[in-house]
Order: C-alpha cells, then structure tokens, then sequence
C-alpha cells in the first residue's frame, strides 16, 4: 500500500471530518478541526492510500504565558479504525514536524501516548519546565525542539487555541 502524505485540500473537509468522527468515535475531535480551519494559521496534512483519504493530522499554535509564540500544538492526529497499526499515523506525524521545522516553528507541544510520541524525540514538557492549562498526568503532555535551544530560556504555562476548551 502506497501512502502519500500533503496539504489539506477544501474538496478533503468531509472525508477529514469523518476520519476524525470515526477515529475518536465522537465528533467532538472533527468540529475541532472545522473550527481551527476558520480562526487560525495552521498545519493540516492528510494521507492518502490509493488515491482515499486515511488519515489526517492537524498543527495549530500555542500560547506561552499568553504570549504569542512560534509554538505549535499538535492535535488530532487520527487514521481510520481499519487502516490503524500500519505506520500512516507515524509518516503523518514525520511530514508534520518536517513541514513546521520549514515554516519556522521551533517547538510541538502534544498531549498523547506517552509509548507513542517519544519515538519521534518527544520527551515530557514537565523535564523541559513547561506545564499544562489542562489537568493531565504529566507523562502525556510532550514536547519537541524543532530547533536547538528553542527553549532554552523558557519556562511556563503553554496553552492551547480556545477552540480546545469546546472538546
């Protein structure tokens, strides 16, 4: 199975709104996405399979101390159920922090798998001094340098876009 990975095309909107419906068995993850698409510069990259449309991932910017930053969230992240457990999800997230290393963002923020996303260099933002708005274990909530010593000098509270608060 052949899989390509790029942008996010209008004509995609229903097929990544139902991946995203089908992969978290809500729609909450997929209005997410509708409502990120209208407010904010982002990152949307979807993989195809023999020409369908399997998977989807989704950059959006963070805050840092209420400031803006050159910080990106990654969320959601989905494949549909059938084509899970087959690396798409993986090449997914390689496209997505090589495509945000070339527009210039110097770090990713993830809350996820903690057995998952270090196999990409994610380590636990907690080690690097930065904590989450939301209440999770620590283990979850990761983050990236895209670019050496990005965050060398900071130290805080990194937020998601409103949008979240609405999942």
């Amino acid at each position: 199975m052949l899989i390509k990975i790029r942008s996010e095309k209008e004509e995609d909107f229903a097929q990544v709104y139902r991946i995203n419906s089908l992969a978290f068995e809500s729609e909450g993850e997929a209005k997410l996405v509708e409502n990120l698409r209208k407010s904010v510069p982002h990152i949307s990259l979807v993989a195809e399979a023999d020409g369908k449309i399997v998977g989807h991932i989704f950059f959006s910017p963070m805050t840092f101390e209420n400031e803006k930053t050159d910080f990106l969230g990654l969320a959601p992240m989905a494949v549909l159920p059938e084509f899970q457990n087959r690396g798409i999800g993986s090449k997914l997230v390689r496209e997505g922090l090589k495509t945000a290393s070339e527009k210039g963002f110097t770090a990713v923020f993830v809350l996820g798998h903690p057995e998952y996303y270090p196999r990409f260099g994610f380590e636990t933002a907690k080690t690097k001094g930065f904590s989450c708005e939301y209440e999770v274990p620590d283990e979850v909530f990761m983050v990236l340098e895209l670019e050496k010593d990005a965050l060398k000098d900071k130290k805080g509270l990194v937020k998601y876009r409103p949008e979240f608060a609405e999942v």
